[in-house]
């Protein structure tokens, strides 16, 4: 066995972000991790990697116990792992990158021989980037600029190469043709563990799957078998009466939101492809989708803070040009990585959200909005840096809400999130439905999650709507296809 990784545990404070895993690579085997997000996953390849310190466990990497290892030593014993985000030094072209990462790691050798020249050259022929060495990284697409991240991590000379989300944002094509580097890696006699939200490209790359759900281990075996488990179809899906209940909730006909023809473009790359969808008053819509499907953009383009073509209508008008005046109109957005002012009070926050709402009206909504949240009425007069990250999620619903949304687009609610936090998260959008005050439009990976409080789902893959309806219907016609 290369790799044994025995009883591995850590605790972020109160939240168990890996308690108590046990994993096993073989020589020239390609492991896949799944699981939907918080479920511990790059915390698991952090812990392998020495990033993160672990809080109990053992590793070995052949016959050497690397535990507690400091992450050079660890990657000196064999072990190499590439990024979920591409990081290059972009003053330095491709081959630069490479050469960097082919340096012996000892204080002032920063010379390039024609020897480590020849093998950064061979690096790059074997990711298909030859014919990029001599230019800027800024000038790759996205999937070159993966293939890139790959080259660095082939540096090291790895025995086991630990991959985390190495398709996100790739085209099926593109994942295809990753699939084959990697399985390239293999017959050079390398191991590999990835990470990645795409169950279907994982399954048909890997040898075996493991599944993880809340930091525990609860599958591993054959991809075929772990997918076909019932514990691991309700994490990802979960339970048919759930979202049959939702689905008969009793919301209004009329739509608020029409997206028409919706196309957005990132210089040569297509975001969004003739989006079309609606989301109907007093109801929770969901768009779910893997990262990279265009889902935020989406979020970005009903608000204007992105170019687009094509109609967008809220309430039978068509929306205005102007972010300010989209929000003032009654279309407000939730980020996804929150956007607060981290130098700025809880309640400073909330005032920024209702500073356009005269002193009585302001007032009545910071009621409802601590009510809802009572934890921030608590922390009213700490600095928005200082609180949890649930307590962060919170506050950024709580300083949307302040602004008196028609409309509440919640993009990601529940990233990074610990399970407790995902309970009151799912209470407080219960409650919202109930008050019938305002519609919600929720962006989720986490399908189980969007299952649980949607009234209609749309399935976006790659910039383009695959498949529109109520909930109840979901798991049966397309669950395949997230997993």
């Amino acid at each position: 066995m290369l790799l044994e990784a025995k009883d591995l545990r850590k605790r972020f404070g109160g939240l168990h972000a890996v308690g108590g895993v046990d994993l096993a690579v073989g020589e020239r085997e390609i492991v896949g991790l799944i699981g939907p997000n918080g479920s511990g996953k790059s915390t698991l390849l952090s812990l392998l990697m020495g990033i993160h310190r672990m809080d109990g466990g053992t590793i070995r990497i052949g016959k050497t116990d690397i535990t507690g290892w400091p992450p050079h030593k660890i990657a000196r014993s064999g072990i190499s792992m590439m990024f979920q985000h591409s990081r290059p030094l972009l003053q330095q072209t491709v081959l630069e990158n490479v050469l960097l990462a082919l340096l012996p790691d000892r204080m002032f050798n920063f010379r390039f021989s024609p020897e480590l020249v020849t093998r950064a050259r061979g690096i790059l022929a074997q990711v298909q980037l030859a014919e990029a060495a001599d230019r800027l990284p800024g000038e790759l697409a996205f999937a070159d600029l993966r293939r890139l991240e790959l080259a660095k991590t082939l540096a090291a000379q790895p025995k086991l190469m630990l991959l985390d989300e190495p398709f996100a944002g790739l085209s099926a094509k593109e994942v295809r043709e990753f699939s084959v580097l990697i399985r390239a890696m293999r017959e050079e006699g390398r191991s590999v563990v990835l990470v990645d939200h795409n169950v279907k490209g994982v399954q048909a790359l890997v040898d075996r799957m493991v599944a993880m759900s809340s930091g525990t281990k609860i599958a591993d075996d054959r991809p075929d078998h772990v997918l076909a488990d019932e514990q691991v179809r309700r994490v990802y899906l979960g339970s048919r009466e759930s979202s049959a209940a939702v689905a008969t909730a009793e919301v209004r006909s009329e739509p608020i939101l029409e997206i028409a023809d919706l196309s957005v473009q990132y210089g040569k790359a297509t975001a969004l492809d003739k989006v079309a969808l609606t989301a109907q008053r007093g109801a929770v819509t969901a768009i779910v989708g893997l990262n990279g499907a265009g889902k935020s953009t989406l979020f970005h383009a009903v608000c204007r803070l992105v170019q687009s073509s094509g109609t967008i209508r809220f309430g039978g008008q068509a929306v205005a040009d102007r972010p300010d005046q989209i929000a003032r109109s009654g279309i407000v957005l939730c980020p996804e990585k929150r956007e607060l002012f981290g130098d700025m009070t809880v309640f400073e926050n909330l005032r920024m959200g209702g500073s356009h709402l005269a002193a009585p009206d302001f007032r009545q909504r910071l009621d409802f909005v601590e009510t809802l949240f009572p934890r921030l009425a608590e922390r009213s007069k700490q600095n928005a840096r200082t609180l949890s990250g649930g307590e962060q999620q919170q506050l950024a619903i709580g300083r949307a809400l302040m602004m008196k949304p028609k409309l509440l687009l919640i993009d990601e609610p529940t990233l990074g999130l610990a399970p407790v936090v995902l309970d009151l998260i799912s209470e407080t959008i219960e409650r919202l439905r109930a008050s019938g005050e305002l519609s919600l439009f929720i962006a989720e990976q986490n399908v189980t999650f969007a299952l649980r409080h949607a009234n209609s789902i749309h399935l976006l893959e790659q910039g383009q709507i695959v498949w529109s309806g109520p909930t109840h219907r979901f798991a049966d016609e397309v669950g395949h296809k997230v997993l």
